[in-house]
């Protein structure tokens, strides 16, 4: 889980974050959302999708927050037919875990530095698919950079993030 199992209650959750007017807290909240969301889909569970503004969710241990949603991915997907039926879905939840952890680990001052292979997985699922009008609301305009960028900058100029 990377930078998301070093979050713990001592960290800020006032702390900014780089996404535009969310601190830590609601930060914790959407990805808590998303995720619930996902495994609701693949389960067959109605499920509305994530707000612009999330529930409050996080309790006093965010780590383990994270980390009990995270294994509800996990096993919700798990089933070969959900999986060939519902794939789309995992890998956005993948997607949105792993960009966001980025976002989490500059809020706490950690290593922000994304496990290479799976960086260049969620650039592979999510590089194309947004225009400039559809990304509203998911991702900020895409930011350019060198073709010989690392995937890691790709990936976070694809979504709107400065990698510096």
């Amino acid at each position: 889980m990377w930078a998301i199992e070093k979050v713990n209650g001592a960290h800020d959750l006032d702390a900014a974050t780089p996404c535009d007017e969310w601190n830590l807290r609601t930060l914790l909240d959407h990805m808590l959302e998303t995720q619930q969301y996902f495994a609701a889909t693949a389960e067959g569970r109605e499920a509305s999708p994530p707000a612009p503004t999330p529930p409050a969710q996080i309790s006093d241990d965010p780590a383990a927050d994270l980390t009990a949603v995270r294994d509800a991915i996990v096993a919700s997907y798990a089933d070969a037919d959900v999986l060939a039926n519902k794939g789309f879905g995992l890998g956005a939840a993948a997607g949105d875990f792993l960009i966001h952890g980025w976002d989490v680990a500059r809020a706490t001052q950690q290593d922000a530095t994304m496990p290479p292979d799976l960086a260049e997985g969620v650039f592979n699922f999510v590089y194309g698919q947004f225009t400039a009008e559809n990304r509203q609301g998911v991702f900020k305009p895409e930011i350019p950079v060198a073709p010989d960028a690392d995937i890691q900058t790709k990936l976070l100029a694809y979504t709107g993030r400065r990698a510096a």
